[in-house]
């Protein structure tokens, strides 16, 4: 929670600092965009709790723009920030298959992808411990080395398997 207050304050700050005049900035401009972000965030945040279609603006949200910055991320000689976005994958990913197979969830939970939307928000942020982070160190990384070797040990027999009958059909079909 300390993290989530953090990152709020830490972007409130970001957007304060963006907009604090300089010598030569018009404070009536300033204050115009201002209003236009803000009448923006307020639109999108209230079309994902009442809008049709909020899943779609919601997953738009979620994988478009970090699908950009891992792209760009791969063609960097930097391997830091590729771990960060296969980690915001790995948080993604999990998100979903939970989400699939609970497909009611999203009926029963008031605001659920405006809720969804601001949690890929606080998975992608541009800080250091931002909720992928957070959320691979403290739930999935512990659960994945507690069940790795046995994850390893069904796939590489599913593999096999599957190779042995891929052979078999090939045998049969000559």
């Amino acid at each position: 929670m300390a993290n989530l207050r953090q990152f709020v304050y830490d972007t409130v700050d970001k957007v304060e600092r963006t907009f604090k005049p300089g010598p030569s900035d018009n404070i009536e401009e300033i204050n115009k965009r201002k209003t236009v972000i803000y009448g923006i965030v307020g639109f999108i945040a209230l079309y994902l709790a009442f809008g049709y279609a909020a899943e779609i603006l919601c997953n738009v949200i979620g994988v478009a723009y970090p699908a950009y910055i891992s792209m760009k991320a791969v063609e960097t000689q930097d391997k830091t920030d590729d771990t960060k976005w296969l980690t915001y994958w790995v948080i993604f990913a999990v998100f979903s298959v939970i989400e699939f197979f609970s497909l009611y969830i999203t009926k029963f939970i008031p605001f659920y992808w405006l809720l969804k939307c601001v949690f890929f928000i606080w998975c992608m942020a541009p800080i250091e411990n931002n909720g992928s982070v957070f959320m691979y160190m403290k739930v999935i990384r512990p659960y994945f080395l507690k069940h790795e070797s046995t994850v390893d040990n069904l796939l590489s027999n599913a593999s096999d398997k599957l190779k042995k009958g891929a052979a078999d059909i090939l045998k049969k079909g000559n």
